[in-house]
C-alpha cells in the first residue's frame, strides 16, 4: 500500500490522506529520519538545505501534536523572511486540512491591526518572522507560555540577517519543557553554540540535496562591457524562451531598471526587493510561478 512507510512512521491516517491529496506518496530522507523522532517527543538538530523536504519534516508532526480543543498557542515556527513564512503557512494549511486547527502567519508587510484581531481568535499555530512576532508580543498580548513545539527554520540565515538578538528575546518567553526543532543548511560555530542552548539530547539528522550543483547546473562566465550588458542579457534570454530565469542585481534600483528593460524588449520581467510593498512582492512571485512572467 502507498501509506505503508508513513504507517511505520506513525503518521496519522488523517494527515496521510492530506499528504496524498498534495501528491506525496512517499517520504523523503529527511522526513524518514526526522518525523519518527519528533513524534516520539525528541528534539531534532537537522542539517538540511532547501529542496530536501525539510518543511514537511516538521509540519507533519506539528499537525498531529497540536490539540484543536486547546485555544492557545501550542506551535511556533520562526523563519527568516516573510515569503518563507507565508510559504510554510500555505503548506501547513494543506497538511492540517480538516483537523480543526487555527493557524496564522505573523509577518511584516501585513496590516498589524488585522493580525492583532486574528490573534485574539485563539490561534494555535503561529508561523512568523522574529521582528513582527516581537511587535505582537509587545502590543497584542501573545502568550507563548504554552508552546510545546518550537521550530527555528533556516537558522544560519537568521544569524546572517541579524536576528540572533530577536531570537534570544523570544526564547525566555517559551516554556523550558518543550520540543525544539533546529534546521540549518550549514553548521558554523555560532549556529552550534545557539543549538546547544536550545536543544536537549537531540536526534541528529543530516541530509544532502538530491543532486549536487555540479550535476544539475552548467556554470559559465561571459565578459561584457557595461554598455553591452542589456543587449547580451536579452539575447541570452531569447535563446531559451521556454525557461524561467532568476536575474540578480547589485542594487534595488538596478533590479527595477533590468525589469523595465526586459519588459520593453518583449520579455516579461518583475523586480522583487525590500523596497517593494508586500503586495507587489507577492504579485511578482505569483506571476513568476504561473508563468505570467518568466524573469
Amino acid at each position: 500500500m502507498e501509506s505503508t512507510v508513513f504507517d511505520l512512521m506513525k503518521v496519522s491516517p488523517a494527515v496521510q490522506a492530506n499528504l496524498r491529496n498534495m501528491g506525496i506518496r512517499k517520504p523523503m530522507p529527511v522526513q524518514q529520519r526526522a518525523i519518527p523522532a519528533l513524534l516520539n517527543g525528541r528534539d531534532v538538530l537537522a542539517r538540511a538545505q532547501t529542496g530536501t523536504g525539510k518543511t514537511l519534516a516538521y509540519l507533519v508532526p506539528l499537525a498531529q501534536k497540536v490539540d484543536p480543543a486547546r485555544n492557545y498557542v501550542q506551535g511556533l515556527v520562526l523563519t527568516p523572511t516573510r515569503e518563507l513564512a507565508q510559504q510554510v503557512h500555505e503548506v501547513l494549511k494543506e497538511v492540517a486540512a480538516g483537523l480543526g486547527l487555527k493557524t496564522l502567519a505573523v509577518t511584516g508587510g501585513r496590516d498589524f491591526e488585522t493580525q492583532k484581531r486574528k490573534l485574539q481568535g485563539n490561534a494555535q499555530i503561529l508561523i512568523g518572522t522574529p521582528g513582527r512576532l516581537l511587535a505582537h508580543i509587545a502590543n497584542s498580548g501573545i502568550d507563548l507560555s504554552h508552546v510545546s513545539y518550537f521550530v527555528l527554520d533556516e537558522a544560519d540565515r537568521m544569524l546572517d540577517m541579524g536576528f540572533i538578538h530577536d531570537i534570544r528575546r523570544i526564547l525566555p518567553l517559551l516554556p523550558e519543557k518543550r520540543q525544539t526543532l533546529f534546521f540549518s543548511a550549514t553548521m558554523p560555530d555560532d549556529i552550534v553554540k545557539l543549538a546547544n542552548t536550545m536543544l536537549r539530547k537531540p536526534a541528529h539528522v543530516t541530509v544532502t540535496p538530491p543532486a549536487s550543483v555540479v550535476e544539475t547546473i552548467r556554470q559559465s562566465v561571459l565578459f561584457a562591457e557595461k554598455a553591452e550588458k542589456r543587449t547580451l542579457l536579452a539575447s541570452l534570454l531569447r535563446e531559451r524562451p521556454e525557461s524561467s530565469v532568476l536575474v540578480f542585481s547589485r542594487t534595488k534600483h538596478g533590479a527595477d531598471r533590468i525589469a523595465r528593460i526586459l519588459t520593453k524588449a518583449g520579455i516579461e520581467g518583475r523586480a522583487i526587493h525590500g523596497d517593494k510593498s508586500q503586495g507587489a512582492r507577492e504579485r511578482a512571485m505569483n506571476d513568476f510561478r504561473s508563468g505570467a512572467c518568466r524573469v
